[in-house]
């Protein structure tokens, strides 16, 4: 393993930020870090840089330990949400920073920046302020600063925050190509599980100062490992159960479940596909309160009578509107038994 946290610790205050975390990153590997606000994503990014001390654990790059190892001296690359670009630097002055620090003569300086900004899509920019830039722009410029001393881990502090939507779509589509082609280790920290999953080889999902889940982006989504990841990715129609066999006593009356589901009492998650609509007078009666266009789909709300509300994804031409009364089956093929 090129990265392994054992055991590493972190408190401020008294308080655990980082609670006993062990996690391992391959060469090339890809590792998205998520998790809400307050979930020790960041401060696991730091510990790694050298930035945060650990109270207890070690870290490792490639089998060496790092206490005492200056923060540029681990060979780590770190790029941050602002990109904290110098704005008295033009472009390559950005760029050829790092590698300015480490001695690199004026030539190799030259010919590193060109083939980073070349990389990165932003041919020739060398000269230009980067005041002059987009929020695009920057990044890419961040980007390749941090890719230029060539570091053996690239570390990433929610890279695409300050962009908006479609830009950040287009930009994580192409920094996964070229991580990639590079073969670039990268260890991520992001709120966005949509980016994360677009990014990464592997998710770990955080939750106060403790890995709740880790798995390819397919395993989290179709197996989330208990309620708050399965909450934390977006999905509501999660509730209290008892499974007997192939049904899950719910709120919501008898929801079928896998064979191989597990017993007894359980949380259950039904994700918005596995709720059916059929005519009103069968099934689960419900009433819709809220319909959201999604573009390709529309989602509804629907209110049971004396049950937690239900969240369903319908095709556009079939969706009902706002005070439909409508019927709700389940399907088991996407009803998940957590934990």
């Amino acid at each position: 393993m090129l990265l392994s946290l054992q055991a590493a610790t972190v408190r401020f205050a008294g308080r655990p930020v980082l609670d006993a975390v062990d996690l391992a990153v391959a060469e090339q590997e890809i590792v998205c870090v998520l998790g809400p606000s307050g979930s020790g994503k960041s401060t696991l990014l730091r510990t790694v840089a050298g930035l945060q001390p650990l109270d207890r654990g070690r870290v490792l790059l490639d089998g060496r330990d790092q206490a005492g190892v200056a923060v540029h001296r681990r060979e780590v690359g770190l790029m941050f949400q602002d990109h904290q670009l110098f704005p008295q630097r033009d472009v390559a002055g950005n760029v050829g920073f790092g590698l300015r620090m480490r001695g690199a003569s004026r030539r190799e300086r030259a010919e590193r920046v060109a083939e980073l900004l070349e990389l990165v899509g932003l041919p020739g920019a060398g000269a230009r302020a980067v005041a002059a830039l987009s929020g695009g722009e920057q990044q890419r410029v961040a980007l390749a600063r941090a890719l230029a001393p060539r570091p053996r881990l690239l570390m990433l502090d929610e890279p695409l925050g300050q962009l908006d939507r479609s830009l950040r779509e287009r930009l994580v589509v192409e920094l996964r190509e070229l991580f990639g082609r590079l073969g670039t280790t990268v260890l991520a920290v992001t709120h966005d599980q949509g980016e994360a999953f677009a990014l990464a080889d592997r998710v770990v999902v955080m939750r106060e100062g403790r890995i709740a889940q880790s798995g390819t982006p397919l395993q989290v989504w179709q197996r989330p490992a208990d309620a708050f990841v399965a909450r934390f990715l977006g999905f509501e129609n999660v509730v209290e159960a008892k499974v007997e066999g192939e049904v899950a006593l719910t709120p919501w009356g008898k929801v079928p479940v896998p064979a191989d589901a597990p017993q007894g009492a359980r949380d259950v998650l039904v994700r918005p596909a596995g709720v059916r609509l059929v005519p009103a007078g069968e099934g689960l009666g419900c009433t819709v309160v809220a319909r959201t266009f999604r573009g390709t789909h529309v989602t509804v709300r629907l209110q049971p009578p004396g049950a937690p509300r239900l969240e369903a994804a319908c095709p556009l031409r079939s969706a009902p509107e706002v005070g439909d009364e409508t019927g709700v089956v389940f399907d088991p093929a996407d009803t998940v038994v957590l934990g």
